[in-house]
């Protein structure tokens, strides 16, 4: 699967593969390098798309003068 088709929780599972991988320590050094370099890959991929969903979530709770608004989250009782 292409890195532009895959979802952001398909990007999160492979992070958490690569992580695995990495902290098991048995891969050889250019294995641990590739992967090191796709998981820089798919983090800043990542963070690109929490980025434009914040900004949207932004966008759409502008008040009336076009102002974010801020609301607290509610407390769970």
């Amino acid at each position: 699967m292409s890195e532009e088709k895959q979802t952001f929780e398909q990007k999160l599972g492979r992070l958490e593969q690569i992580v695995a991988a990495l902290e098991k320590g048995d891969a050889p050094l250019a294995d641990s390098l590739a992967l090191f370099t796709e998981g820089t890959t798919l983090i800043a991929q990542c963070s690109d798309e929490l980025d434009r969903a914040e900004q949207q979530v932004v966008k759409l709770m502008k008040g009336s003068d076009g102002a974010p608004v801020e609301l607290p989250f509610e407390e769970e009782t």
